[in-house]
């Protein structure tokens, strides 16, 4: 029997998932890049971490991370050399919410993941809504803050206001990873950040307008309107548990 694929740790969800050349290959076949793949670039061609750091990051073997950063350099050559788009997809990893050990000294979720803390067995709900001023904020990847409520069976029984610190786009879903969230209410909001929550396993309801206490309410009586296909017109393409799911890829460790 196959050892089954150990989920690769990924520390930063890449905020931007589609490359074209400018001419000439729209047309051909693109080079789909997983995001583990992807994170093995970021940390040793761009952190300039050695691979043995980046197998400690990633949670990994280092000869398994020696393999995916090959495969994931020879896909770059094959992008700039032959001219084909580039896609940031698939793969089997989990997105760090603070808890990494080996994440550094400067990682902006853990605090945020000691605070939020949730003990196993506990049945409450947490959402979290894009806000201003007591609305529910339109733009996802400009929010600067969220309105987080614990739910249990049925009612809101705390909420407060976090802020991002600054952080946009795909460190938000990052974020919302540390509090906790199970949900997000919003309004509009790009693919990217839609995949980071998927990645994460966040309910998504975008397309949401009006106050925010008032569209937690409408979700748990059941009749929020809102639009699965909300889309922001800004530039953001760039009930859960503590078992954040792999995603599924293409190499085993």
């Amino acid at each position: 029997m196959s050892r089954p694929t150990k989920c690769r740790m990924i520390c930063r969800f890449p905020q931007t998932l589609e490359f074209v050349p400018a001419a000439g290959g729209a047309g051909k076949e693109p080079v789909i890049l997983t995001v583990d793949e992807y994170e093995t670039i970021r940390l040793i061609d761009r952190e300039g971490m050695s691979q043995e750091q980046c197998s400690q990051r990633m949670q990994v073997a280092r000869t398994t991370a020696q393999k995916i950063y090959d495969t994931a350099r020879k896909k770059l050559a094959d992008m700039l050399v032959d001219g084909r788009p580039l896609k940031i997809e698939g793969g089997e990893y989990r997105l760090c919410c603070g808890e990494n050990r080996f994440c550094g000294v400067d990682c902006f979720k853990q605090e945020l993941c000691q605070t939020f803390q949730r003990p196993k067995g506990d049945n409450t709900m947490r959402i979290a809504v894009t806000y201003e001023n007591g609305q529910v904020f339109q733009h996802f990847g400009h929010t600067e803050q969220f309105k987080v409520y614990d739910v249990e069976d049925g009612k809101i029984v705390s909420s407060q206001v976090v802020s991002t610190n600054g952080q946009g786009h795909g460190a938000l879903a990052e974020i919302l990873s540390a509090l906790r969230a199970d949900v997000l209410i919003c309004g509009g909001i790009g693919g990217g950040a839609q995949a980071a929550l998927a990645s994460v396993g966040i309910r998504l309801y975008g397309g949401v307008t009006g106050e925010a206490d008032a569209a937690v309410e409408a979700l748990l009586a059941g009749d929020l309107s809102y639009n699965p296909d909300a889309q922001c017109s800004h530039h953001e393409d760039h009930h859960h548990g503590e078992g954040h799911e792999c995603r599924h890829g293409y190499y085993a460790d």
